[in-house]
């Protein structure tokens, strides 16, 4: 699994450019289902895609509290200083 942080997804998701058909709460749903599927295949690094789900969980818990505009900015700006 190529992505290792929650910035990472974010970035990912900026740079996808779904428009606004796709918000960054559905997103990350969705990585966590692929990812929950993945878990199923026993030639995978099930170490990697256990922690990219908690990632996830993770940036959903934060959305369902700070809201999803907070979450964009705050991991953006990180990827900014960090880039």
């Amino acid at each position: 699994m190529g992505i290792q942080s929650a910035s990472e997804y974010v970035d990912f998701f900026i740079n996808l450019n779904m428009g606004k058909g796709v918000n960054l709460l559905r997103f990350l749903n969705n990585e966590k289902l692929v990812l929950k599927q993945k878990l199923e295949n026993k030639n995978l690094d099930k170490v990697a895609i256990k922690k990219g789900i908690d990632i996830l969980e993770l940036l959903v818990e934060e959305i369902d509290k700070k809201g999803e505009e907070y979450v964009l900015k705050k991991y953006y700006q990180r990827e900014e200083k960090n880039g």
